[in-house]
Order: structure tokens, then C-alpha cells, then sequence
């Protein structure tokens, strides 16, 4: 039986959980368009109390990972050491940016290349259209496995068990895991995986698989744009625009971390 020593420890780990999820939650709130939050803007977006936003702003800027300024709180030096080191295990190598430059300005729609995380997905790359009308995910977006082209490749080797709780993500889980099952089988067959409106209404895309040194699907290089432009035509032409890249990506042995 659990002993009153287990219970406090599972309470401390719990707080300690805790801790890192506000302070996860407080760093999100700074982006590109946004690199300052006052200390009130933290306290009315994450809900918090005032002496817990401000001793989780003190920890982090003891640890240089946020600096408090005149105008507010901005990103810290100390975390120009994490964007260091996942620049050095995520950025694409230039010629395969350049790949993927050369690609979208070809077919002009929005180029993403995604690997698999576990029941996600994840943005590791993009080359966004110069249409004004296009398609955006941002590169580190981390998106679900239940719809889109670029699901049905990164699931080519995905187990029934798998599928099911993916499945378990979806708005609506019910028969969920046979339309993968059944997606990726045409994806098989027909060399390139195909989507209208699965994850975003209006929203189209086009995927293929980029293989590993041992010919396993490590990643799915994507091109997506508004479904008005996806027409039959269009598609077919994606579809060898994206075997092509891809082949030449799989020849150069394109790597990324989350490859076993």
C-alpha cells in the first residue's frame, strides 16, 4: 500500500509538473509579433495569481530565460542556448531549403515537410506561397494524425493499435481509424497520399513519403494550398513536382531526431 512518504512524494512531482507548465505557458505568450507582456497581460492570459506569475517570472529570469524591461517582459538571453542547440538538430541543410524553395515557387502553393511524434505530427520545415490566398503552418506547429495527406504517409507503417488511438483524437473518433486505414492503402497505390477539408474546411494537400537510409518513411514532404486550386489536373502535376524532390531528398539521406 502506498505509503504517507509515497503520497507526498506523487504530490511534490505533481507541483513540480505544475510549475513547468506555467512557466511553458508564460514563455508562449511572447512570440514575433509580440516580444514583450507586462506582468497584468500574464496575469489576465494564463489566469494565475499576481505571486505566482511573479515568482515564476523571477525564476526564469534568474535563469536568463526572460529579462524584465521598461516596456515588459522579453525573451532572455539564456535561451539563446536552447535555440542554438534545436537549430542544430532541426534546420534544414540549405540544399534541401532550396528544394523546397524551388518547389513552391513551381507549382506556387505552400511546401511543408512533417515528421511523426508519437499521435502527432510535426512542422519541421516550410516554404509558404507568395499567393495572397495560401496555406500557413508554422515550422515547430505540432498538428494531429487523424486527418491530412501528410498523416496518411507518416502512418504507412502504422499499427492497428495506433491507428485506434489516434482515432481517439478526432472531433468524431467513430470509424476514424478504417478512414486512415483505408487512406493509407490508397496512398500506397496510387504513390502520393490526397486530402480535401480533412483538418481545416476549404484547406487541400498533396504528400508523399521521404524515405530513410534503412527505406523507411521518415518524413512527408507536403504541398497545400486553398482546394479551389487542387483540381485533378493540379494534383497529378503535385503529385510528380513532390516524387521528384522527394526522390532527390531520400538520395542526398535527408535526416531529422525523432528518426530511429
Amino acid at each position: 500500500m502506498p505509503t504517507t512518504l509515497d503520497n507526498e512524494a506523487s504530490k511534490a512531482d505533481a507541483q513540480g509538473v505544475r510549475s513547468v507548465q506555467r512557466a511553458v505557458e508564460i514563455l508562449a505568450l511572447l512570440s514575433e509579433d509580440r516580444s514583450t507582456v507586462t506582468v497584468s497581460e500574464v496575469i489576465a492570459e494564463t489566469g494565475l495569481a499576481k505571486t505566482t506569475v511573479v515568482r515564476m517570472l523571477h525564476t526564469l529570469e534568474q535563469n536568463g530565460l526572460v529579462w524584465n524591461t521598461p516596456r515588459g517582459i522579453t525573451a532572455g538571453p539564456g535561451l539563446w542556448r536552447w535555440a542554438y542547440l534545436a537549430r542544430r538538430g532541426w534546420e534544414l541543410p540549405d540544399e534541401f531549403r532550396a528544394m523546397m524553395r524551388e518547389l513552391s515557387q513551381r507549382t506556387t502553393e505552400t511546401v511543408n515537410l512533417y515528421v511523426r511524434r508519437d499521435i502527432q505530427r510535426v512542422c519541421i520545415a516550410q516554404q509558404q506561397s507568395t499567393q495572397t490566398l495560401r496555406h500557413v503552418v508554422h515550422v515547430g506547429d505540432q498538428l494531429p494524425l487523424w486527418g491530412g495527406a501528410s498523416s496518411k504517409i507518416l502512418l504507412f507503417e502504422a499499427t492497428p493499435g495506433l491507428l485506434e488511438r489516434i482515432s481517439g483524437t478526432a472531433p468524431e473518433s467513430e470509424g476514424t481509424a478504417q478512414r486512415l486505414a483505408d487512406g493509407i492503402e490508397r496512398a500506397r497505390e496510387n504513390g502520393f497520399a490526397l486530402s480535401h477539408g480533412e483538418r481545416e474546411v476549404g484547406v487541400s494537400a498533396v504528400a508523399v513519403p521521404v524515405l530513410t537510409r534503412q527505406g523507411r518513411v521518415g518524413s512527408a514532404l507536403t504541398i497545400s494550398g486553398p482546394t479551389a486550386r487542387f483540381t485533378e489536373e493540379r494534383v497529378q502535376s503535385f503529385a510528380a513536382a513532390l516524387r521528384e524532390v522527394s526522390a532527390q531528398m531520400t538520395r542526398r539521406g535527408f535526416t531529422h531526431p525523432f528518426e530511429g
